[in-house]
């Protein structure tokens, strides 16, 4: 299973999802499930996490100040099995992006 979520910058909710989502998974035990974050913009890219995401984080037990920003790629659409969109904006604009070949 391969997971991506997917904001706007991808240095605050995206970056902070991957975190959580993460976490569960580890704690789980489930390391055959693949999680990744991205953000339709490109504004970002390269950055860490906004600090207020990372000091979220960290006071719920995760780090994720090693992450760092990418943008959505047409090739995310065949490598993920789902795209998690923040809100119903990112979700349109995931949407009217998708390469006319993505599932």
């Amino acid at each position: 299973m391969r997971l991506l979520m997917v904001c706007l910058g991808n240095i605050c909710r995206s970056p902070l999802a991957e975190g959580a989502v993460r976490a569960r998974l580890d704690a789980a035990r489930l390391d055959w499930v693949r999680v990744d974050s991205a953000g339709t913009g490109g504004w970002h890219v390269g950055d860490p996490p906004d600090h207020r995401s990372v000091a979220v984080a960290r006071r719920h037990g995760v780090d994720i100040a090693a992450q760092r920003a990418r943008q959505l790629h047409g090739d995310d659409y065949h490598a993920f099995d789902w795209l998690l969109c923040a809100d119903r904006s990112v979700l349109r604009d995931v949407q009217a992006r998708a390469p006319a070949h993505a599932p």
